[in-house]
């Protein structure tokens, strides 16, 4: 059995992870995350709690498991916090990969890192793997330093890019689609930019995208993301349409008029040929996305 370490565990991506991993017996799992207690009951797993921008406790929960995969899936993800948090950022989203780097080479183990389009300037997607980086955003700084910080490391790594993922777990962080859905099964009014286009992904494709560069044993750089690029805004249309929503609650809007603190790549999206090639998986679009979804809600 192969020992896996999954870091930020009771997140969305990570609970999707340990679910897709858990019907294996090829993988014997150990979750950690920064909470006290896990936020869903697999009792077949052990949990741990860890802070990772303490270098201490990360080396010592590695070498108490000896993992020989880490797929690191925590992160500050919210774009306009690390735009004014930035020490707060830049420790978890550097420091904590650093941290897990001198864990992991200590032990021997791979790390599997994820990282976001926000490492580009959104002027000229959808983007390829050797496209030119240009961060705009405090969070894409971040995130550009921890696939530097790897890249460094000179141990194995696959550092995986996505964006805009969408699903459901417990206790998670409210993510577009599930903000969409909340407010207008309530006919609340939403304002949704339509100048923002990207690939939609649902997150159990990318759980198993991950299984799968575990299973090929895959180093380098991946982009995975859902299979259609589209605004937004259209993106709520299509939801709307598929749960049988008021679409005229949806009213469309530009990106400048929001004011966020934190820029945004505006014609982002990624080129997947390779992931989708090299890992033999194939990506849900919008429509396919958004029934596994709606299915998915439906069991709650």
């Amino acid at each position: 059995m192969k020992r896996v370490l999954i870091v930020g565990s009771n997140g969305l991506l990570g609970q999707k992870v340990t679910d897709l991993f858990s019907r294996s017996k090829n993988y014997e799992i150990l979750n950690a995350s920064v909470e006290d207690k896990p936020f869903f009951k697999m009792n077949e797993f052990l949990y741990r709690h860890l802070d990772i921008t303490h270098r201490n406790s990360a080396m010592k929960l590695v070498d108490d498991f000896l993992p020989e995969v880490i797929i690191n899936t925590a992160a500050i993800t919210n774009v306009d916090l690390c735009e004014t948090e930035r020490a707060l950022a830049w420790k978890v989203n550097v420091v904590g990969v650093e941290n897990l780097v001198h864990a992991a080479r200590m032990v021997g183990a791979k790390i599997i890192h994820f990282s976001t389009d926000y490492v580009f300037d959104g002027k000229s997607g959808p983007y390829g793997e050797n496209d030119r980086v240009n961060p705009m955003s405090y969070y894409g700084r971040t995130k550009l330093a921890s696939e530097n910080v790897l890249r460094t490391s000179e141990i194995h790594h696959t550092i995986i890019r996505t964006m805009i993922l969408y699903g459901i777990g417990k206790q998670i962080k409210e993510n577009f689609a599930l903000w969409l859905v909340n407010n207008l099964k309530e006919n609340k009014q939403v304002r949704v930019v339509d100048d923002q286009i990207g690939n939609p992904t649902l997150v159990d494709d990318l759980a198993f995208a991950v299984l799968k560069v575990v299973e090929f044993d895959k180093n380098g750089l991946y982009h995975i993301a859902g299979n259609d690029l589209v605004s937004r805004y259209d993106f709520a249309i299509a939801l709307a349409k598929k749960f049988k929503f008021d679409k005229n609650l949806i009213i469309p809007i530009k990106t400048a008029i929001l004011k966020q603190p934190a820029p945004r790549p505006m014609k982002s999206g990624f080129i997947i040929l390779k992931a989708e090639t090299e890992l033999s998986i194939k990506m849900s679009g919008v429509e396919q996305g958004l029934t596994i979804f709606q299915n998915q809600l439906s069991h709650i």
